[in-house]
């Protein structure tokens, strides 16, 4: 595998992250949200991991206060299995620790195993269940602190 980049994402960047986003998410963000949150967003702060000059992955947070709310975090398929998205994860926490954040959340589909097991890795622990929150299905989300 060639050098995986992980670097602040920039505008040039939503196309891909969209792209992204319609393979990984049953309900994707639009264009609009995502270059609105990418690039106008002043509480946002956005990764994108690279592979030879592609695209292949990215994660994003919100800073509320002193609290980091992680809303996305999605690895292209073809990318999976590589450590793209502990990685990614990995440099958001330092990036946002260093800017303040002290503590993270997320919602995580109560039945995406992987990704809960992804997130204890880190130090996420399951804190609550959101009834229903996903729309497309229903679905619970578990809610997750570190």
């Amino acid at each position: 595998m060639a050098d995986l980049i992980i670097r602040k994402a920039e505008e040039k960047d939503v196309p891909a992250i969209e792209q992204i986003e319609k393979q990984c998410f049953a309900v994707p963000w639009s264009y609009e949200s995502l270059y609105k949150d990418i690039v106008e967003n002043g509480l946002a702060f956005y990764i994108a991991a690279e592979i030879d000059g592609h695209v292949c992955g990215y994660a994003g947070i919100w800073k509320v206060f002193d609290e980091g709310h992680i809303t996305n975090v999605a690895v292209a398929p073809n990318y999976r299995r590589m450590h793209i998205g502990r990685s990614m994860l990995e440099t958001l926490i330092d990036v946002t620790a260093e800017a303040g954040i002290e503590r993270y959340t997320l919602e995580v589909r109560a039945g995406n195993r992987p990704a809960i097991k992804l997130y204890e890795g880190l130090g996420f622990k399951p804190e609550g269940i959101r009834p229903g929150y996903y729309e497309d299905n229903g679905e619970d989300a578990v809610i997750m602190w570190r």
